[in-house]
């Protein structure tokens, strides 16, 4: 979630929840409401409706940003100043009381030539402020992030930038993490006819720790009219694609960009065809190997757990079948209905029982039950581990 940086208060995420109950409750208080606006069987609706609930009630909010950029916008040094001040000491309040979520961050502007003064200013400020308000200390997952790169020398800054902090406050080198924004060609070409994130990468020195697509950016800089700038458009897939290859095999994780039609109103047409839009996004993104994503408004939340968990709990119990059969085969190419698997296989369905039990689709006690794996053999994270395991 992003949210601008003068709108954050320590409790934002449970804020946030709550408006996100209220939405439910207004538009589909249950699950065969949900199940007529979104599309789903009334039986799968039945098994999602009540893990939303409790999704939103317990941890609406798994990862925010607090936004120096588009949701803040460009205003005096001295008012910027002040609200980068005041969101770090709501941050040292929010760890002081436990009310974060699990994932925090700040995007600052970008570091081209016109604002770059302005970027590197409130990053250090912030971090600065904070430090001094938490008694030296970072919230878990703390991470900036860096938009509009238009030019490779622009990641050089940061990190730069950050190994000066760390020096100068006396952190641990490497306690400073970054992410990357794709929402200009320059991030996906170089200038010279390079895929521009292994450089992207290499410059940041192990401080990379993800790449969040920018939908609205990066159509723009393609030249794409605003009636058209759309998730789904192709440009924006070939950006996409680009990305998932490039960034194969590296331990930096992806997110996919917002739905900008926002579920609010009165109207509630209105509200069921944002959600339904919104819904299709994330499956579209989830097909398409996006597993992550970032929202706008609080109103989203449901439809967010909704999609993911329905994309999981779908396919679950074909997975389960051809999971089980091809542990006991030991991996041996095996035919499943009419679904044949290969050694290629046995990977992708533990990654798919992995991602299910991570965004709360099943719980850890399913996922053993349904997948005929044990604890420890779901811990391992490794199908090649758990044949060499299971052949001892």
């Amino acid at each position: 979630m992003y949210g601008g940086a003068h709108l954050f208060t320590p409790d934002i995420s449970a804020k946030l929840g709550a408006i996100a109950q209220r939405a439910l409750r207004d538009h589909a208080p249950d699950a065969d409401a949900l199940a007529a606006i979104l599309g789903f069987d009334r039986a799968l609706a039945s098994q999602i409706y009540p893990r939303v609930i409790s999704k939103l009630e317990r941890e609406p909010v798994e990862d925010y940003r607090i936004d120096f950029e588009d949701g803040f916008g460009t205003r005096p040094d001295d008012e910027e100043d002040a609200v980068a001040r005041q969101a770090a000491a709501h941050v040292a309040s929010g760890m002081k009381a436990l009310l974060l979520s699990p994932g925090i961050g700040i995007r600052i502007k970008n570091l081209g030539p016109e604002m770059r003064r302005r970027g590197l200013r409130t990053f250090e400020l912030f971090i600065s402020t904070l430090l001094e308000q938490s008694g030296g200390s970072l919230p878990s997952n703390f991470v900036v992030t860096l938009p509009k790169i238009t030019a490779p020398e622009q990641v050089t800054i940061l990190e730069e930038a950050c190994g000066a902090f760390e020096s100068s406050h006396g952190l641990p080198s490497g306690t400073l993490k970054f992410e990357v924004m794709i929402e200009t060609p320059e991030s996906v070409f170089s200038r010279d006819g390079r895929v521009a994130l292994p450089e992207f990468i290499a410059r940041g020195c192990g401080r990379i720790t993800g790449a969040h697509f920018g939908t609205y950016d990066y159509t723009a800089s393609m030249g794409i009219t605003a009636a058209h700038q759309d998730m789904m458009h192709p440009s924006c897939n070939f950006a996409k694609h680009v990305m998932l290859v490039a960034l194969a095999g590296t331990d930096v994780w992806i997110s996919d960009g917002a739905t900008n039609i926002m579920p609010v109103g009165k109207d509630r047409g209105a509200v069921h065809d944002a959600w339904k839009l919104h819904a299709f996004h994330i499956k579209y993104s989830l097909y398409g190997g996006f597993y992550q994503g970032w929202d706008l408004h609080p109103a989203q939340l449901p439809t967010r757990y909704a999609a993911v968990y329905a994309f999981f709990l779908d396919g679950l119990d074909a997975a389960s079948q051809r999971l089980k059969n091809f542990v006991d085969k030991a991996a041996k190419a095996t035919l499943v209905g009419d679904v044949f698997d290969d050694a290629a296989t046995g990977q992708g369905l533990l990654n798919y029982f992995l991602r299910a039990m991570n965004c709360g689709a099943i719980t850890e006690a399913e996922a053993v039950e349904m997948s005929g794996l044990t604890v420890a053999e779901l811990q391992s994270r490794s199908f090649a581990k758990i044949l060499d395991g299971r052949r001892t």
